[in-house]
């Protein structure tokens, strides 16, 4: 079984930075994509940012590009997710995924293993 623990959430003002972890248990972290999604709320969850295997290759949604860098350390089992210039509209509760394949993907169906969520409050 695949556990995953985010870390990093905390309260902050409008253009600051965070920086969230995700660690993963499991030998098997280098093969498999990660990704990075969000729940507002009062509203759905909706995809922040994914990374393949190698790291290669990333993705992020459109209201975080430019802002938000995915990356990960395969020798530690860990993802991580740089938040910089916050908005208080990316106050949300933050999921840390695991995907099915070794591919970014931006579907949350297509991650399997979820975090418990880490929350992130962005004050005006």
């Amino acid at each position: 079984q695949v556990q995953l623990v985010e870390s990093g959430g905390g309260m902050v003002q409008a253009g600051d930075s965070l920086r969230l972890s995700c660690a993963a248990s499991g030998r098997t972290f280098s093969s498999y994509g990660m990704g990075w999604f969000r729940r507002a709320p009062g509203k759905e969850r909706s995809f922040v940012a994914a990374i393949s295997w190698s790291g290669s290759i990333t993705y992020y949604a459109d209201s975080v590009k430019g802002r938000f860098t995915i990356s990960r350390d395969n020798g530690k089992n860990t993802v991580y997710l740089q938040m910089n210039s916050l908005k208080p509209e990316d106050t949300a509760v933050y999921f840390c995924a695991r995907c099915s394949s070794g591919w970014a993907q931006t579907d949350g169906t297509q991650f399997e293993y979820w975090g418990q969520g880490t929350l992130v409050t962005v004050s005006e």
